[in-house]
């Protein structure tokens, strides 16, 4: 895999030492201070303040490799979600082709999408209901849940400031051959997310978490 250049600076809070690994990354959390930092140029400003990372039961932690398909994913960064049905976390993780990509994580069962431009403009997630169809250049999509769900914690790096954008409403999605979209409301135009349900056998990941139950 080849890397991007890194980038090397010290916590504007604490003087911690803070390495962004992925050029696309703009966000990361102080591993000392747990402050949230904002990439700018070669400057680093603190937006927030991240408490005890929420637990969950998850064996993906940062540094996790996986397999998708004849890929390799490597874990850079997390998102954890809380809606009223509980919560999932999406793992922000590099791609050995130099592209991106999602790992969602919600009780054990994982699905990895990656960004895609849908040829045509998007409705957002909060205005549609379960069954509406949504119409991309490509593909026919019917929306098959909804949720509205918070940001309760962020680790490592990110593509995007989390700041300000603490509520979103999200649209999952599936074709007639089954296959697996989300329709993200984070963004203003929304964001077409696609990809595949994954078991963990599929990922042959290694570097897990390992906790007592798993």
């Amino acid at each position: 895999m080849t890397a991007p250049a890194p980038f090397s600076t010290s916590c504007p809070s604490c003087g911690a030492p803070i390495r962004f690994r992925w050029a696309q990354a703009v966000q990361t959390t102080c591993d000392f201070c747990k402050s949230v930092l904002v990439r700018q140029g070669l400057d680093l400003t603190k937006v927030g303040q991240q408490a005890d990372f929420p637990v969950t039961a998850s064996p993906i932690q940062l540094g996790v490799e996986a397999r998708w398909g004849n890929r390799t994913l490597v874990v850079v960064g997390r998102l954890t979600y809380e809606w009223t049905r509980g919560r999932w976390n999406e793992w922000y993780c590099r791609v050995s082709d130099g592209s991106s990509a999602w790992l969602s994580d919600a009780q054990l069962e994982y699905a990895i999408t990656a960004e895609v431009d849908a040829g045509r403009p998007l409705p957002d997630p909060s205005t549609v209901s379960v069954g509406d169809v949504v119409e991309t250049d490509h593909t026919r999509y019917t929306v098959t849940s909804l949720s509205q769900a918070m940001y309760i914690g962020t680790e490592g790096e990110l593509p995007f400031t989390t700041s300000g954008r603490e509520h979103s409403w999200f649209a999952d999605l599936l074709d007639a051959s089954g296959g697996f979209a989300t329709l993200d409301g984070s963004e203003s135009p929304p964001l077409l997310f696609v990809g595949e349900y994954v078991s963990w056998t599929e990922l042959r990941a290694t570097g897990a978490r390992e906790f007592a139950g798993w």
